[in-house]
């Protein structure tokens, strides 16, 4: 029982390394849906700044993803989403005649 639960960590950091390992291709999807939802509400326009950090964490997530270091790959692709979120967000402020 000792020797199981002295190995216990190295089991579960070898479980989460293995998570880490895989390409982040949801990450990479979300990111890119949310650009293009940014760009169709108009952040060319109302949030441009936040719209481009949004294209070039993009970038950098794609460069990283196609060298396979996937952990860089994504935390830009996630990054990526959070701006593009924001642009839409800011998009739908500065469009909403309302407000």
């Amino acid at each position: 029982m000792t020797a199981f639960l002295r190995s216990l960590p190295l089991v579960v950091l070898l479980v989460v390394a293995g998570c880490q390992t895989a390409p982040p291709v949801q990450e990479m999807s979300d990111a890119r849906q949310a650009i293009m939802a940014a760009k169709d509400a108009g952040a060319a326009k109302h949030a441009a700044a936040a719209l481009e950090d949004a294209e070039e964490y993009l970038q950098s997530a794609e460069k990283y993803l196609n060298t396979r270091n996937y952990t860089i790959a994504r935390r830009d692709a996630l990054n990526a989403k959070q701006r593009a979120l924001d642009a839409l967000k800011r998009s739908e402020i500065e469009s909403d005649p309302d407000e």
